[in-house]
């Protein structure tokens, strides 16, 4: 059969094309999944809420972090109508086309500023919680340890927090599944504490409850009053019950988590969106809730003023029964709070990346700071911004828990205010919500959402409450706010004036690319055949794996396309990009480089670009879908190469049936490349294990009698099912240190 004729290689032109695909390549996780992500966040406020709330309101203050538990399921439905509605363009553009530019801005800088507060108060949290510990301990065993709790709470965030600056500086990312085995430990020392707590209460003849949530037993001082003390404000028992729910509102800190997820869950999505969600909102409120009204019925009052900043080590250490058992519990508490907390200062690292990212995307943020990070690709300048901010207000707050709560909640409560507002606005100009928040009435043809109105409202009047009650949050919050919103302000001048320059010079510096937007990678979009080479590409320093790919390949047999995958943070999953987004200043420099490469060997190659947050998940997807016989890609510096092709081979294992089977090459520019099969396929067997096969299956047919009938593959397959058996039985340690060996040998 003749062969095709060589395809012919393009001449030096400015419209090269590129397609682009506009929908992110995800690796899709299940609802337990999805609730451990938020939970991360959103469940670590139990360790310390409970001790900010009683300092500011005094100890009726466990009804008033129940109510919030309880109301969040109305901050659920805002979150839950949002993802419903598929905008392009992330959250600034959301509040923009709804609200106005500004109001865009302000919103996106009260996210911005909840996040950065929530890994020093998580990891100032975990460092009180260990240096009391450890103070406990020396008194148990005669020891003269003393540290000093705040001082120590500050070094040991300032570790938490760089040891996470280095970690998403390099671009390893926690797992789900590690979040779900940290929720699991957690959901053990919740179950054992609560069930601990009522036989405590059984054997001691009960105790008796927090004093009702009435404004009669608000316990106010100047400091949880602010500018509201000496005006008649006090003497309004609406408002200060409005005021009390707005100290405890930090309970629900976490919630923006829950929108990041959301393009992560697996189909049906806004079924297993409402499920991660009230899963997320039950566990909030038997584990934040209980636990703080459990705290004020043990813990003898005289005491409990030395717990406020570990609270549930008091909790465990005020418990019946034996103190060393009771100190091995404390022990174990410490330990969970410090994964958790430790867990939401990277949960804090990556939303604030993902929302400056996706700022960035959107013009008003300067694509200086995106400018990926040499090695690792990642956006390095804004993870080193949001660090230095974190680790300044570690040290402005000397490891205070109750000052930095007090400032959390300011970003808190206007970042959920001004979210649903945009939701509110939307849902006058859009009419495509596949969820509405609940209580909605028709009247002259009209809807009117009586549900959203009245939770948006409530939100509103607790962020002007917390305005004028907390003194320091107001002032910290609201001049980070106007700091985050002038440099938003002036980058988007800046920005749009360069690109009027860029437009007017013209400049040919660059490649000059037709983008073709498609909905998801498919062969009927690319004139690529079947079996084509797909070269994985991202630095633009570092195409050696591309230069040797185009010199050797044939193209008469194979097609190569070339891609590259647009990083999505982790923390910017609710909203798609929009189309030129899709496609910047760093992408055009990648291509015009490959471009000038393949000119150079006077072959053509396909340009692709995908959007995704797990870069190997979306290298394997684009393989699969254009039935690639070969993945390419150049060494990684995050990684080694075994350790990238394993990942590249698991991403394969996460692909639906039917998987196309594939070779993954790793090209090393000091040695030979490295091989891997992808799915089923023959193994490579060293000499002697075939000399080995061939001289059984002699024995077998000679001096068995099995005869000429008797094949090789028989022969294997009889040995491959007595390996799979011998395996399930009391051989298996033998049978794994043999393959063990056998591995250290080649």
């Amino acid at each position: 059969m003749p062969e095709p004729p060589e395809r012919q290689a393009t001449a030096p032109v400015s419209n090269s094309r590129v397609v682009v695909a506009t929908t992110v390549a995800l690796s899709f996780i299940s609802f337990w999944r999805g609730a451990a992500i938020v939970l991360s966040d959103l469940a670590s406020t139990m360790f310390y809420v409970g001790g900010i709330t009683e300092q500011a309101i005094g100890k009726s203050a466990p009804w008033f972090v129940l109510a919030v538990m309880l109301f969040s399921f109305a901050v659920r439905s805002i979150y839950m109508e949002s993802c419903s509605m598929f905008v392009r363009g992330g959250v600034y553009v959301v509040v923009r086309d709804s609200i106005g530019p500004n109001m865009a801005k302000l919103s996106v800088s009260a996210l911005v500023v909840d996040f950065i507060l929530t890994g020093p108060i998580s990891s100032v949290s975990a460092g009180q919680y260990i240096g009391r510990l450890m103070n406990e301990m020396g008194e148990v065993g005669g020891y003269p340890l003393h540290v000093n709790p705040n001082l120590f709470a500050v070094f040991f965030g300032i570790a938490v927090t760089l040891y996470f600056w280095r970690s998403n500086t390099r671009g390893i990312h926690e797992s789900s599944g590690h979040a779900l085995r940290i929720m699991q430990i957690t959901t053990v020392m919740v179950v054992i504490l609560v069930a601990w707590s009522a036989l405590t209460l059984l054997l001691r003849g009960g105790a008796p409850l927090p004093p009702a949530p009435v404004a009669a037993n608000l316990t106010l001082n100047e400091h949880s009053l602010g500018w509201l003390e000496g005006t008649f404000w006090p003497s309004i028992s609406a408002a200060m019950l409005v005021v009390a729910f707005g100290h405890s509102l930090l309970a629900m800190s976490g919630f923006e988590t829950l929108a990041q997820v959301y393009r992560e869950i697996a189909y049906p999505k806004m079924k297993n969106l409402r499920i991660t969600a009230n899963i997320v909102c039950i566990y909030a409120l038997l584990s934040t809730g209980l636990i703080s009204l459990l705290a004020v019925m043990i813990i003898p009052d005289a005491v409990r003023p030395q717990y406020y900043d570990n609270l549930i080590g008091g909790l465990s250490m005020s418990l019946i029964g034996p103190p060393l058992l009771k100190l091995g519990f404390h022990i174990f508490v410490v330990i969970v709070g410090g994964l958790i907390l430790s867990g939401a200062v990277n949960t804090s690292l990556i939303g604030a990346n993902g929302v400056l990212n996706r700022v960035a995307e959107d013009g008003v943020l300067l694509a200086w700071f995106r400018k990926p990070h040499s090695r690792f690709g990642t956006t390095y300048r804004i993870i080193n911004l949001i660090v230095l901010l974190q680790i300044l207000t570690i040290l402005g707050s000397m490891g205070d828990v109750y000052l930095l709560g007090e400032a959390y909640a300011f970003g808190v409560v206007w970042s959920f205010f001004l979210k649903g507002l945009g939701v509110l606005a939307l849902r006058f100009q859009r009419h495509d919500q596949e969820y509405k928040t609940p209580l909605n009435l028709h009247w002259g043809g009209r809807e009117l959402p009586v549900g959203l109105g009245a939770t948006v409202l409530m939100l509103f009047l607790v962020a002007i409450a917390n305005l004028f009650t907390k003194k320091i949050a107001t002032v910290y919050g609201v001049s980070f706010t106007l700091i985050l919103f002038a440099v938003f302000l002036i980058s988007e001048r800046v920005n749009a004036r360069r690109t009027r320059k860029a437009v007017a010079a013209k400049s040919n510096a660059l490649e000059e690319f037709n983008l073709e937007h498609q909905p998801r990678v498919e062969t009927a979009h690319l004139t690529a055949r079947p079996g084509c080479i797909l070269v994985a590409v991202r630095d633009y320093n570092n195409l050696e794996h591309f230069r040797r790919i185009i010199e050797k390949t044939n193209l008469r047999r194979h097609d190569v396309v070339v891609m590259t995958v647009h990083p999505i943070s982790a923390g910017a999953g609710e909203f798609e990009l929009q189309n030129e987004q899709l496609f910047g200043s760093y992408e055009q420099e990648l291509f015009s480089r490959v471009v000038t490469v393949a000119e150079k060997e006077g072959k053509p190659v396909e340009l692709l670009v995908v959007p995704a947050i797990d870069p190997f998940a979306a290298m394997i997807q684009a393989a699969n879908q254009l039935k690639a016989s070969r993945l390419v890609t150049g060494v990684s510096a995050k990684m080694a190469s075994e350790e990238l092709a394993r990942r590249i081979g698991l991403a394969w294992e996460a692909l639906p049936e039917p998987r196309h089977p594939l070779s993954l090459e790793v090209i090393r520019p000091d040695r030979q490349s490295t091989f891997v099969n992808l799915g089923p396929h023959p193994p490579r067997l060293w000499p002697e294990d075939l000399d080995r096969l061939h001289d059984i299956w002699l024995k077998l047919t000679d001096r068995e009698g099995l005869g000429h009938k008797l094949h090789h593959r028989d022969v294997v397959g009889v040995a491959l099912r007595r390996l799979e058996k011998e395996l399930e039985s009391d051989d298996k340690p033998e049978i794994l240190a043999q393959i063990k060996d056998e591995m250290r040998r080649n």
